[in-house]
């Protein structure tokens, strides 16, 4: 490659970069404090917002590679995604995209490796809260105190360890939530009781190998063995990131913001 154009392509990639940037400027940063709690987030408030309004409340998890500190990298995989002009418009909500510490995991869930090496992800059934999902669990409670929140249209929702994470919100304040969205999570179905009430809609890839899809759909069958209303949707040829084909799906939002706490 010629260096003119070398220099053009860094240009370029660098323009990129920026304007990725820009996009995910309008996230606002914020900072929850309390006594023992502190949790980096960024917030995505409507297109002209107005305080004296009441809006659905969206938080989303993200997965253990976007932990960190810089209160940036938990908005790659779904910020874009609450970015769309057309959603916005239709769908205008408050956006909330907490950050896990780095050494820190949302749920409570106990690792043991399987004979192949793999990670084995023993989830518990009750338990203390983590640091991050402590902290979590104050700074939803603080953003919902706001008069602008809408507490008959708040929703979770979260991939990897953050599906995991949004299983064990619904299970700690199922009364919270209005619908949820899990992708290439798990839970103990032991504690699908205490969130049956909650809609849910559950993804997975078909050819995951980091999270099994077992763990999903072992969720989603117990919770028709109940009766109670889920929608699971496995990708076949989806490995881990089903992240991308869920954000694809054009009745994401329409699903999720068509549902209102009775």
């Amino acid at each position: 490659m010629k260096p003119s154009h070398l220099i053009l392509t860094v240009l370029f990639a660098v323009a990129g970069l920026q304007a990725g940037a820009q996009d995910f400027s309008k996230y606002d940063k914020g900072l929850y404090l309390s006594k023992k709690d502190t949790l980096a987030y960024r917030i995505l408030f409507p297109e002209n917002f107005n305080p004296q309004q009441k809006y659905p409340v969206v938080f989303f998890l993200h997965g253990s590679g976007e932990r960190g500190s810089d209160n940036q990298k938990q908005l790659v995989h779904g910020g874009k995604l609450f970015l769309n002009k057309d959603l916005r418009k239709k769908f205008p909500a408050i956006v909330v995209f907490p950050q896990c510490p780095e050494k820190d995991f949302w749920s409570n869930v106990q690792f043991s490796e399987d004979m192949t090496g793999k990670d084995r992800f023993n989830f518990q059934k009750g338990g203390k809260p983590t640091k991050a999902m402590h902290a979590l669990l104050g700074m939803i409670k603080n953003i919902l105190d706001k008069p602008y929140a809408d507490r008959n249209q708040v929703y979770i929702g979260g991939l990897s360890m953050g599906g995991m994470g949004t299983f064990e919100v619904l299970r700690r304040e199922p009364k919270m939530f209005a619908a949820a969205i899990s992708i290439c999570g798990g839970d103990n179905i032991a504690n699908v009781n205490r969130y049956k009430k909650v809609p849910l809609w559950i993804f997975h890839g078909g050819k995951d190998d980091v999270v099994s899809p077992e763990l999903s759909k072992e969720i989603a069958d117990q919770m028709k063995i109940i009766g109670k209303e889920v929608k699971y949707t496995l990708y076949a040829d989806d490995n881990h990131n089903s992240w991308d084909s869920a954000f694809a799906e054009p009745q994401l939002l329409p699903w999720l913001f068509s549902h209102k706490k009775k």
